[in-house]
């Protein structure tokens, strides 16, 4: 690893805010030497706790967000938070919405922002997502928080990097049991009612238990449903509390192997499309295929899977 890496990650455990906030830059654009830099910095990751929240646009997660950040902070925990914003579409960087909604706690030393652009990446995010999330951990954050812009499938697969996803909804939202997408029940841990002073919320807490009871295993603990309002400041304080006791608690294994397994196969997959396309485009082979296929000698299908027979690697003895 080059020398400047490691001055760099050296400076991030010292707490340097300006050099942790470059670490992050250099990694989420993939500059040269990041993994490198990035296989220091496993080692040193492993003692934050990692919750994601999401929820459609319009529910007050950047506000609920300001307030978990605030109260546990004030507890005593340093906070890292990723908000994963949209893409501008004339820099391709993060809009920033998140970093107004959360400005009064912006400006706390103890409290670390990083906008996230999603840069229309799916695949790529996610694992963007983990690595800044480790570089937080890493800086001595103890808590790590991933908002996201939406419920969309990018922001799925960014919260299941984290060890405790809560589902945020909030009633006059239309149809809600529409607006809770199908796949986004899976993945929460806690689903949580914000804007609770709203006409509607009692009803909303009602139907998504019946959903969870419903569509409950048996042996399977049901998530809970918490009822909050930034306004009336109701539920927030036993929000931060639940959100303690989870993390007192030991990390369950079963999350623990499958946050593990996921990264692997996102990083193989990666790699294994990086070379796949640098070969392809080296050799040929790919604009030849596409010449066949224009003068219909052959279809997509069968052309991929010639070009896929290339890469195949005999096993000996089978």
């Amino acid at each position: 690893m080059a020398e400047p890496w490691e001055r760099m990650i050296a400076a991030v455990k010292d707490g340097d805010v300006r050099a942790l906030a470059k670490l992050i830059t250099y990694v989420e654009n993939r500059e040269a030497g990041w993994k490198d830099a990035m296989k220091v910095v496993y080692p040193l990751a492993g003692t934050s706790t990692v919750f994601g929240i999401t929820g459609s646009p319009g529910a007050g997660k950047s506000t609920l967000t300001n307030a978990i950040a605030r109260r546990l902070c004030d507890q005593g925990f340093s906070i890292g938070i990723i908000a994963v914003d949209p893409s501008s579409p004339f820099s391709g960087g993060a809009l920033l919405g998140d970093r107004i909604r959360m400005r009064d706690i912006s400006v706390d030393s103890r409290i670390f922002i990083r906008s996230m652009a999603t840069r229309g990446v799916l695949g790529g995010l996610c694992q963007a997502a983990r690595d800044v999330a480790r570089i937080l951990d890493a800086s001595g954050k103890d808590v790590v928080i991933i908002e996201t812009v939406g419920v969309g499938q990018d922001e799925i697969e960014v919260v299941r990097a984290s060890e405790f996803v809560m589902l945020i909804c909030f009633p006059g939202q239309g149809d809600s049991i529409q607006a809770i997408k199908a796949g986004t029940m899976e993945i929460a841990d806690l689903f949580v009612v914000n804007k609770a002073d709203r006409e509607g919320a009692d009803e909303m807490v009602e139907e998504i238990e019946a959903m969870l009871t419903l569509s409950g295993q048996e042996g399977v603990q049901t998530p809970q449903v918490m009822k909050t309002s930034s306004v009336t400041k109701e539920g927030l304080d036993d929000l931060v509390t639940f959100l303690r006791a989870f993390m007192q608690t030991k990390k369950r294994r079963d999350r623990e192997r499958g946050l593990v397994r996921e990264e692997i196969l996102s990083l193989m997959e990666h790699e294994v499309s990086r070379m796949v396309r640098e070969r392809l485009t080296q050799d040929g082979r790919l604009e030849h295929a596409i010449e066949r296929i224009l003068a219909q000698e052959v279809d997509p299908y069968t052309a991929v899977e010639e070009m896929l027979q290339k890469f195949s690697i005999p096993t000996p003895g089978l």
